[in-house]
């Protein structure tokens, strides 16, 4: 199988998984438990992605400058500053790390 069948084959099941979506009765998605199933796989898969992206480095776990950035990003998130604050922050917390040679 080439790179292309596979993305091709992963494209068409998605759009078959997606037009089930659409086959299900409503009842069935606005009872108490999907929703919240719904609602907190979210947050668990938005949490997994962010941990992959800020502690691994291929098939390692690395503490670099990325960590004490979360950090930042995590508290000033708490303290309700607006995202682009957030953001900024973090970017300029890890790339004064990396200047000043910390886990670069």
């Amino acid at each position: 199988m080439t790179l292309w069948t596979a993305v091709l084959l992963s494209a068409i099941i998605c759009v078959a998984l997606k037009t089930l979506g659409y086959l299900v009765p409503p009842r069935v998605l606005e009872a108490p438990r999907p929703s919240r199933i719904a609602d907190l796989l979210t947050v668990a898969l938005l949490a997994a992605l962010v941990g992959v992206q800020a502690l691994a480095v291929g098939q390692d776990v690395v503490v670099d400058a990325r960590v004490p950035a979360l950090l930042i990003a995590a508290g000033l998130l708490l303290v309700r500053a607006p995202f682009l604050v957030v953001v900024a922050a973090a970017a300029a917390s890890a790339a004064l790390l990396r200047l000043w040679g910390w886990a670069a």
